[in-house]
Parts: C-alpha cells; sequence; structure tokens
C-alpha cells in the first residue's frame, strides 16, 4: 500500500499563481502607476512609456506652472497688494480663467493617455475595472476641480465688470478717500430716488483710519458746493424740502445734468460738499432690500440688541421683535435693525446702521469671503452700484483690511449738536475738520463730550435729547 501523503504536502508543491497572474499583476501595478505618475507630475507618464516629446511639453507647461504660482504665493505673502490685483483686474482674471480651463482640459487628456499607454486590453476583467474606475476618478476631480476655479475667476471677473465701470481715477484729497454712501429703496431704474440714509467714509489713504459723517436726511437750508450745477440752481441754499429730496429735485431735471448717468447723485454729492466741505472722490448707493441677500450670504452678522426693535409695522402679518441681548440676526433681520424707525426715531436708526457698519467690516473675514464668495459675488452686483472705476478696486479692498481690527471713528450731523432744521454750516465743517483730525491723531482739543445717559435705543447708547454714541465716537465698537 503507497503512503499516504502528509496533509498539504501536495499543495505546497504547486505554485499560488501562476506566470499569467504575476503578470497580470505587474500590468496592473503599471497602470496605476502611470496614472499616479501623471497626477503628481503630468507628462511623467508620457515621458517613461509613451510621447516623449508630449511629455517634455506637459512637464514645461507643469514646471512654469508651478514656479508662477509659488512666485505668486511669495511675493504676495510680503507684498499684499498682487493679490487685490490679480482679484480686481479683469485682464488678468481672463488670462487666469483661460489657463485654468486649458489646464483642466490638457491634464484630462494625459490622464487620458495615461490610462492608454497602460494597455487596458491586456488585464484582466476585473484589474481593467479597477484602472477604468482610478482614472475616472483622478480625471474627474483634477479637471473638476480646475474648472471650478476658472467659474469662479469668470464670476470674479463679472462682478467686477458689472459693479464697477472704468470712470476717472481721482487722487486722495489730503491724504484721504472721501467715498459717499447712499442706502435707500431701488425701483426699476429708480436707484435711491430719495436716500433713506447718507454717509461720509473719509478713509486714510495709507492706515485705512476710517470715519464714518452721517448726514440726516431731514436736513434743510443748506448750500451746495460752489460752482456747481445746483449752487447755480439754489445760490441761497436749498429751501422747501429735506436733503434726500435733492436726488428726486435732480431726477426730475435731468436736463440740468446733460453729461449725467446719475443726475440724482450727482446732485446729492454737491449738497454733501456744501455741507461737509470735503470733496467726494466716488460714490456707492446700497440697495437696502438687496443688502439682506449680502447678510444671508456671508452667514448672518452678530449684533447687541440694546432693546426690542420691531421688525415691520403693527399691522404687518409678520409683526415681531427682536429681542434684546447678543443676537445673531439674518439679512431680514438685520435690514429690519438698520431700518425700524417705529417706536424710534431717525436718529437712532442712523446709530444703529453704524452698528451694522461696524459688525460686517469686523465680522467678514477673508476666510468667510472666500467660502461664500459666489453667493457674495451675485448679493454685492444686485446690491451695489458705484463709480469707483475698477482699476481702483485693489487700492480700496486694501484699505478695507487695513481698516479692519482698527477703531472707527463716528461723527452725525443731528442734533443735539447740529439743528437739522437751520444747520449752522460753518460748525458742521469744524465738527468734520476736528473728527478727521482727532482721527489722524494731529487734533489739539480734548475729547469729545461723552454721554451720561443710562438710556439705551436699539443699537446704541444714548438717547435723543443727549445723543446716541454710536453717532458720535471714537471707537464705534465700544459704543455699539
Amino acid at each position: 500500500m503507497p503512503p499516504v501523503p502528509s496533509p498539504g504536502s501536495h499543495d505546497s508543491q504547486v505554485p499560488r499563481f501562476s506566470a499569467d497572474d504575476r503578470a497580470a499583476r505587474v500590468r496592473f501595478r503599471r497602470a496605476i502607476a502611470l496614472m499616479l505618475a501623471t497626477l503628481l507630475v503630468p507628462g511623467s507618464a508620457q515621458l517613461v512609456a509613451g510621447n516623449k516629446r508630449v511629455g517634455r511639453i506637459a512637464m514645461r507647461v507643469w514646471f512654469v506652472v508651478v514656479v508662477t504660482f509659488l512666485a505668486t504665493m511669495l511675493v504676495g505673502a510680503f507684498k499684499h497688494g498682487l493679490f487685490f490685483w490679480l482679484a480686481s483686474d479683469t485682464t488678468a482674471l481672463l488670462w487666469l480663467r483661460l489657463v485654468l480651463m486649458a489646464l483642466a482640459i490638457g491634464w484630462a487628456l494625459l490622464f487620458f493617455d495615461a490610462w492608454r499607454i497602460g494597455q487596458p486590453l491586456s488585464l484582466t476583467q476585473g484589474h481593467r475595472r479597477a484602472v477604468v474606475g482610478v482614472n475616472g476618478v483622478l480625471a474627474l476631480s483634477v479637471a473638476g476641480s480646475l474648472l471650478f476655479g476658472a467659474h469662479l475667476v469668470g464670476v470674479q471677473r463679472e462682478f467686477i465688470l458689472t459693479m464697477f465701470g472704468d470712470g476717472k481715477v481721482a487722487g486722495a484729497n489730503d491724504g484721504r478717500y472721501n467715498v459717499l454712501l447712499l442706502g435707500g429703496d431701488a425701483g426699476a431704474g429708480r436707484w435711491g430716488l430719495r436716500p433713506d440714509s447718507m454717509t461720509v467714509a473719509s478713509i486714510d489713504a495709507e492706515s485705512g483710519r476710517t470715519v464714518l459723517i452721517s448726514l440726516p436726511r431731514n436736513m434743510q437750508n443748506f448750500p451746495f458746493a460752489k460752482g456747481s450745477t445746483m449752487a447755480e440752481q439754489f445760490p441761497d441754499g436749498f429751501e422747501g424740502d429735506y436733503l434726500n429730496g435733492v436726488a428726486t429735485w435732480a431726477g426730475d431735471n435731468p436736463e440740468l445734468f446733460p453729461d449725467s448717468e446719475y443726475p440724482g447723485v450727482d446732485a446729492t454729492v454737491m449738497a454733501v460738499e456744501g455741507i461737509t466741505g470735503l470733496e467726494i472722490n466716488y460714490w456707492a448707493m446700497v440697495n437696502l432690500e438687496g443688502f439682506k441677500d449680502l447678510v444671508d450670504a456671508v452667514g448672518g452678522v452678530t449684533l447687541n440688541v440694546r432693546q426690542p426693535i420691531p421688525v415691520g409695522l403693527p399691522h404687518d402679518s409678520f409683526y415681531t421683535h427682536i429681542e434684546p441681548g447678543v443676537q445673531e440676526l439674518n439679512g431680514f433681520e438685520t435690514l429690519w435693525f438698520a431700518r425700524a424707525r417705529y417706536d424710534s426715531d431717525d436718529y437712532s436708526r442712523m446709530a444703529r446702521q453704524k452698528c451694522v457698519m461696524n459688525a460686517m467690516l469686523q465680522q467678514v473675514s477673508p476666510q468667510v469671503a472666500l467660502r461664500n464668495f459666489e453667493k457674495i459675488a451675485s448679493a454685492s452686483s444686485a446690491m451695489i452700484s458705484t463709480n469707483i472705476p475698477a482699476s481702483e478696486v485693489d487700492r480700496f479692498i486694501a484699505l478695507a483690511l487695513e481698516a479692519r481690527g482698527q477703531k472707527i471713528s463716528t461723527l452725525s450731523l443731528v442734533p443735539p449738536m447740529i439743528n437739522t432744521a437751520d444747520p449752522d454750516i460753518r460748525l458742521v465743517r469744524h465738527k468734520v475738520a476736528e473728527a478727521i483730525a482727532k482721527a489722524e491723531g494731529t487734533s489739539t482739543s480734548g475729547e469729545g463730550k461723552k454721554s451720561k445717559s443710562a438710556s439705551v435705543t436699539g443699537g446704541s447708547l444714548g438717547s435723543l435729547s443727549e445723543g446716541y454714541a454710536a453717532n458720535q465716537s471714537d471707537d464705534l465698537g465700544a459704543a455699539c
């Protein structure tokens, strides 16, 4: 009787994998390696196993892209203006978009070629499916990311083209840019017909230190800038209507402004210059109804609500209140916080609007802006119209970032300091000059009078009789 082999002795003499199996695994690993090489260094797969000319061209392009990117990051780290220029120059944005699209297409083709070089028909069915899957994921991920980047660049370029024009660049006046901010409802072709709010942002051209100078909509009997069209029409001042009526009057008499696209805004600028003595460099009109979309786009804003703020009017179906306390408000609530006058007054509303401006400036970080970029661009395009030239956008982005973290000073030309029915223009101009000098650290006068009132209204300390702290402050953040 022949001896019985021990268990497993026969199996141990048979190779676990055949030569064909080992060859198939080698081909599979080679195919995967070619695709991973294409991911890490585009063109390397072709240089090793394909068309060497294509590989050399792809690797040179990749080298130029990497070096350009690293050089841009290095220079931008020390000179942030480069990033701001790239984000605002429409020609640079166009080229960047085209480059990203070309890279997406070229890289996807290299992945396809790497898959071809890997000889997929020589692989087993299982390996073939795995290679197709890996190649598809890599190609779609890389090309998709680049195309999405190209889309965002296109959104930014369209935003710049839509919002900003190619108007005349205005230099700083005495080292400051004075930008008139107008806020109001806008209907079709009726941007800021009767603006609800008028604020001059006087911005230091070097440090970004900002003074917000607000003018009440109900100011009367004021002069216009000397030599202006409105000064010729009203040599004794604007009588019989409020400051926000200037825009309406000019809109009804457009023949006096033959070269103006926005006669109401231009007339309002003439009024603000006549009242404050400042030369306005640029203006921006904000559609307050669209403002809520911007707040929603950045994820809301946190405000210190000091007393109940009505949302709507008593007869509205949605009438309610924003309760006191530190609240995170959405766009709809923030709009009512800034605009509510029911059970309040114009001057309290002006103070609350300043608190909203301060919160938006301090809370919307570059990281938040990047995460919500597309929504912010869309909301801003529908919300703002301005005559700031596109070539100046990078400058104002840089100044806005400089202003973050700094104290914002405020001056509101309202009672009890100013009689809005019959304003003392010499006093107004003195107060404006004093507020700017104090912000620049050149004022020799003492600290401004602080309100001793313990009462509060909405978003600011103070009262109507003694003035709201946010309207007259060297530190807006503390007053809010």
